[in-house]
């Protein structure tokens, strides 16, 4: 966190990328970017209780601004002599987030997640739904982590922020069956059924869920939506969106360089099929969940000789994506994708077995399919180990409700870690 705060500029944007060690980059109209810092270091506190690190000094950079008409530079930027504290960096790349357009919703630059959508906002005007439920997830767990600093006015700022761009998202970002994507610059909505082409994207459906900004009827539809638009379980693969770009008038950017269903272009893009399981199993359908997992898991991938000659990857690592439009439908991409190895490892363990850590705390919720009676973690805190046997009653499987720990049961149902470097005996009891 603390390396990536140092390659923020003092106007609260950052580097899409950068090389180590001199640090030189591009610096974009990317809108998205700085916005994972303060979502990151949220989390990082709520998790591990390590405030001092919000009191970390780092120094900004410098350079000059992007022009409005490039949509970015390759420069070697210089170091600030102004500095702040990681939670000042944070603070800043949110009030830089906080720019709308017409609809109320966040400006997309010249990409949001999905770099290759760079001409949708090119103009300056052009605006994210996607980013608008991103947006208000940091927010609001921005929010929590203010007012926990003592910083009652950001804290209230957010919350409000928050609480207009839900309004907003409502207003203009429903289309009837599922959220658009986004809004071209001149107003042409993007992933609508009035669209030839990108009628319906996973991730803004997703993030309606994860978010939790979306009326909840109109989450669960947008979903089953998704199951059956994106979900092909005869190819084991979800795609990104559908039907791929091609040869519609829509000019969203790189992304229709792509042939029709090879990476971001209507394929699989596994990191953002990832947050459509997670999604799922927070609406509470916990067997599909599961189902949809075994879709995405690489080992699937290669059970036969067949399968394996078809995938063309590596069945024991994650990869970016899928390919999914013939001649190469179930084709892997990109292997060895650490950003959706990191989302799949968060499905398995947090989302799916309902591992939380909470500072010294450690709270089973799991989501269990109902073929798993048990299931045993082996839990290491640092250098001691925590064995937990998991077993059901009933047929829904969700929270822990008796824990023993060497013997002795738990009054609030939770494991309490202690690094004495002992092997502890957990028994965990989940209905």
């Amino acid at each position: 966190m603390l390396r990536c705060a140092g390659r923020q500029f003092r106007e609260g944007d950052v580097q899409h990328w950068w090389h180590p060690p001199t640090g030189r980059g591009v610096r974009t109209h990317f809108s998205d970017d700085y916005l994972w810092l303060p979502y990151a270091t949220s989390r990082y506190v709520a998790v591990t209780g390590d405030t001092g690190v919000l009191d970390e000094r780092v120094q900004f950079i410098e350079g000059r601004p992007v022009n409005a008409d490039e949509e970015s530079y390759y420069d070697l930027p210089q170091r600030s002599a102004e500095s702040g504290t990681l939670y000042e960096h944070c603070v800043r790349a949110i009030k830089r987030g906080l720019r709308f357009g017409e609809h109320g919703l966040p400006l997309m630059g010249c990409g949001d997640w999905n770099d290759g959508m760079n001409l949708v906002g090119e103009k300056g005007k052009g605006e994210s739904v996607w980013l608008a439920f991103f947006l208000h997830h940091v927010l609001q767990r921005f929010a929590e982590l203010a007012q926990r600093k003592g910083d009652g006015e950001f804290a209230g700022q957010c919350a409000k922020e928050a609480a207009q761009l839900q309004q907003n998202i409502e207003m203009h970002g429903w289309d009837g069956s599922w959220y658009r994507r986004a809004y071209f610059d001149d107003g042409t909505p993007l992933g609508s059924a009035t669209n030839e082409e990108c009628q319906i994207d996973s991730i803004a459906q997703s993030w309606a869920v994860l978010s939790g900004a979306a009326d909840p009827a109109r989450a669960r539809l947008a979903m089953e939506s998704v199951d059956q638009r994106l979900v092909r379980r005869n190819r084991r693969l979800i795609q990104l969106f559908d039907p791929p770009f091609d040869k519609s008038a829509l000019q969203p950017g790189y992304i229709k360089g792509y042939p029709p269903g090879v990476r971001e272009n209507g394929g699989q893009y596994t990191h953002g099929a990832i947050w459509a399981v997670m999604a799922f199993a927070k609406l509470g359908e916990t067997e599909r969940a599961w189902e949809l997992f075994s879709l995405l898991n690489p080992i699937r991938h290669a059970t036969t000789s067949r399968d394996a000659v078809l995938y063309k990857d590596e069945p024991y690592v994650v990869a970016a994506d899928v390919y999914g439009v013939a001649p190469h439908t179930g084709r892997g991409g990109w292997s060895w994708y650490t950003g959706s190895a990191g989302w799949m490892y968060r499905l398995i363990v947090e989302t799916l077995l309902g591992l939380r850590l909470e500072v010294d705390k450690l709270c089973l919720n799991p989501r269990l399919p109902r073929a798993w009676e048990s299931l045993k973690i082996h839990y290491r805190h640092r250098d001691t180990f925590y064995h937990i046997s998991v077993r059901r009653i009933g047929e829904e499987a969700a929270k822990a409700v008796r824990v023993i720990v060497d013997g002795t049961e738990q009054p609030d149902a939770t494991i309490r870690l202690v690094d004495d470097r002992h092997e502890h005996s957990v028994e965990v009891t989940v209905r």
